[in-house]
């Protein structure tokens, strides 16, 4: 059972993430950041939760809504925001951006633009560990629109086939890009692909941070007995659009609302004060320990340098 300072813990994460995330839609509009972002408000549980159910040395594998992923597995929000600006010291020194970030130190085998792109990077993640002899796992993240990708099915059927330790977690936030799943799918639940591999399913409350951890913890166990890997479907919702330039015009405003009625950071916090797990000092300390955590990283970012020019051609590989 996880204590108390462990609960508050994942408050915070999960309130980071949140922050973080509000906090870059409002750097557009200043210029500060370019181009486009896939934010993950609204996901937070998904991500706090897996990732605390795993160690440092475990590994993880992420999308092109990736900050959460991120920050969820130990990422220091100064170097995300840095290459959010573009900057020499960000996770990919400023050339990857939003959807291009990893770092090895602490298990991120890094975000992706491609949908399902991640997928093949875990299960070969997987093999690795298994022929080394690791005690180690890996979760996949990706969303339901890669569930109809060739990359998924063909490694689903791999890592079955193999017993690779992969926990592959689906956030089903209900739309890839403006898809909605009942269209896209002739299932009720994704979970079910899982089945025809033979490979263990799991559906969660993805808003709920503490279901998510006991069934990643679950396959976790299984995955490092050599049991092979599970799969895990989060029902979840994103409060955005898929990106920032997304109007959401194929959502109803009464789905909209009943899902920000069920929004996870919310829940989470009645739960800490309804069981006596924080009090209201410690909330609002924790609220402004947040916000002057992002503001040290938007400076850090704003004070550090740009790439030099003159190394555009820095970090490229070429075929000779």
């Amino acid at each position: 059972m996880d204590n108390k300072n462990e609960l508050i813990e994942y408050f915070r994460k999960m309130l980071l993430i949140r922050k973080f995330e509000s906090k870059i839609l409002s750097l557009f509009d200043e210029n500060k950041i370019f181009g486009t972002t896939h934010v993950y408000i609204g996901e937070e549980a998904v991500a706090v939760g897996a990732c605390s159910a795993i160690t440092k040395d475990d590994y993880i594998t992420s999308t092109h809504r990736g900050h959460g992923h991120f920050i969820a597995k130990g990422g220091d929000v100064k170097l995300v925001m840095a290459e959010l600006f573009g900057k020499e010291t960000g996770y990919s020194k400023g050339r990857g951006g939003t959807q291009h970030m990893s770092d090895m130190t602490i298990g991120h085998l890094g975000s992706n633009g491609i949908t399902a792109g991640g997928i093949p990077i875990a299960t070969g993640a997987g093999l690795a560990i298994k022929y080394k002899g690791f005690n180690r796992v890996v979760l996949c993240f990706f969303g339901d629109g890669a569930c109809n990708e060739g990359y998924f099915h063909e490694s689903l059927n791999f890592a079955s086939v193999m017993k690779l330790p992969v926990v592959f977690i689906c956030e089903n936030n209900l739309y890839a890009m403006s898809t909605p799943v009942d269209y896209a799918f002739p299932t009720k639940d994704i979970s079910c692909r899982g089945s025809s591999y033979n490979i263990d399913c799991n559906i969660v409350d993805g808003n709920d941070i503490l279901k998510v951890k006991e069934a990643v913890e679950c396959a976790v166990i299984k995955a490092k007995k050599g049991e092979g890997p599970t799969f895990i479907e989060c029902k979840t919702y994103r409060h955005f659009g898929h990106s920032r330039n997304d109007p959401k015009i194929y959502r109803s405003k009464e789905e909209e609302k009943l899902w920000l009625e069920n929004d996870p950071i919310i829940r989470f916090k009645d739960y800490l004060i309804k069981n006596k797990k924080i009090s209201k000092k410690r909330l609002e300390s924790i609220e402004k320990e947040v916000k002057i955590e992002i503001e040290n990283a938007i400076k850090y970012a704003d004070d550090c340098p740009f790439p030099d020019p003159k190394d555009v051609e820095k970090y490229l590989f070429y075929e000779s």
